[in-house]
């Protein structure tokens, strides 16, 4: 029965080349029926019943990123997500895992720019104590010393792993931090080792009142439960959490266009090989050029039929890794594209290689088949996304908190379909043709003192 619904539903996105055929209609996909409610603290809550499997998901999603540390405090957002598993009055640290994983669920969270969210799938029978754990460590948390200095340590912890024990961790970090001039998306999510070590306990508690309330949450439950049960439980663990009277801060910065290009030079000892970046100012994820910007990535660096590998990587072998990411938050965005340089080619000849393939593209758009592959690709990754309740659930979320449109999540894929070459080829020379970059140069410790900037001609 599972294969038949992916089928029906793969049939909804499949688009069939053009190349010797009519095109076909594009069949519309089948919308997701939703329920919204707002309980008086302001919790929002959305909700999808669905008894297809006898699981069901829930995400809490706070709208607070890593965009919201306080000043020379980054990473706080990032520690708060593993703050929040350390219990309360109610809750020990295990009480997730014994609520979820010790019943065949799962549980994990995660911070971005703009959100954290934590996320449960479990049978759904353990629904309702989910929900009271997840209204317990909402209301209040263990904020003590020995807590916040051993969630604190783990944080440190894994900054040496994800960057400076990586190659290219480093290299990762410095191409938001240069990227951009004053909105704190510069500010590493992950945080780093010395602002971690400078923080205070109050400082933790200040921000968890702050941000972590009912006004500033989305609950998202989606699975096998009934309408009548989620709004009783709902009311009974989240509806006693008072609100705040304080207002939510919220970042006013606004990132400045770039007035001339700019250059920057680091090295590692840990670097095999010489990388780069190019990074171009984008839009927020809520502009009408997001679809096409998503599909441009999938044509340039979806897979090895990317125009991106085909060219630098398999053809003129110039790169060991070739990537383009449209990563398109709250309030801008950021076009990147991304080098690491093969073996015995210089960072000159990879320069010039990519610059030539952005004024190809630029100048000459893309063509029907691969845009029709692009879109294949990927409406399947996000139709097979939403064969899951957690799938469903983050899609749902996505919605409600980053769009701001809840509706979203049965209109986007549509516009994806609709999107044509002319398109493509519009919205990136909007975004690329002509503009200020910011090039970052990633060195080999001795190859730093060669490194000068590049008189490539720049689209």
């Amino acid at each position: 029965m599972r294969a038949c619904r992916l089928l029906v539903l793969f049939s909804a996105c499949l688009i069939l080349p053009t190349s010797g055929f009519a095109r076909e209609p594009e069949a519309e996909i089948k919308k997701l029926s939703f329920n919204h409610t707002t309980l008086q603290n302001g919790l929002e809550i959305y909700s999808i019943e669905d008894h297809f499997s006898p699981t069901v998901a829930v995400q809490v999603w706070y709208h607070v990123g890593s965009k919201d540390d306080p000043d020379k405090r980054s990473g706080f957002a990032h520690l708060f997500e593993h703050m929040m598993f350390k219990g309360n009055e109610h809750l020990t640290p295990d009480t997730f895992e014994r609520l979820t994983e010790n019943v065949g669920g799962e549980n994990n969270a995660y911070t971005a720019p703009d959100v954290t969210v934590y996320h449960e799938v479990v049978p759904s029978n353990y629904l309702e104590p989910v929900l009271w754990a997840e209204a317990e460590r909402m209301a209040s948390l263990a904020l003590n010393d020995a807590n916040f200095n051993s969630e604190r340590d783990v944080v440190k912890e894994e900054y040496r792993q994800r960057i400076l024990a990586n190659p290219y961790g480093e290299f990762s970090l410095a191409i938001d931090q240069k990227s951009f001039a004053v909105h704190p998306y510069k500010r590493p999510s992950i945080g780093n080792i010395a602002e971690l070590d400078a923080a205070q306990l109050p400082e933790v508690k200040a921000f968890h009142s702050t941000f972590y309330r009912p006004d500033n949450a989305t609950l998202v439950v989606v699975g096998d439960f009934k309408a009548s049960d989620l709004e009783a439980w709902t009311k009974k663990y989240f509806g006693p959490i008072p609100k705040p009277t304080t207002e939510i801060p919220r970042v006013a910065v606004v990132e400045p266009p770039r007035k001339e290009d700019r250059h920057e030079v680091l090295s590692s000892a840990k670097a095999p090989l010489p990388a780069f970046a190019v990074t171009y100012l984008g839009p927020s994820v809520r502009s009408n050029d997001e679809a096409a910007l998503d599909l441009a990535e999938e044509i340039l660096s979806g897979g090895q039929s990317s125009r991106l590998y085909q060219s630098l990587v398999y053809e003129q072998q110039v790169a060991q890794r070739a990537s383009f990411d449209a990563d398109l938050r709250e309030d801008l965005g950021l076009l990147t594209f991304r080098v690491i340089v093969a073996s015995g080619k210089s960072l000159p000849e990879a320069e010039k290689s990519l610059n030539d393939q952005i004024e190809n593209i630029l100048k000459n758009g893309v063509s029907e088949a691969e845009l029709d592959k692009a879109k294949n690709r990927f409406l399947t990754g996000k139709l097979m996304e939403r064969e899951t309740n957690n799938g469903k659930a983050s899609a749902l979320g996505e919605a409600a908190v980053i769009y701001r449109d809840p509706n979203h999540i049965n209109t986007d894929l549509a516009k994806y379909q609709a999107v044509t070459t002319s398109e493509i080829k519009d919205v990136l020379n909007k975004y690329l043709a002509g503009k200020k970059t910011a090039l970052i140069e990633y060195l080999p410790e001795a190859k730093k003192e060669t490194a000068k900037p590049q008189d490539t001609k720049k689209p």
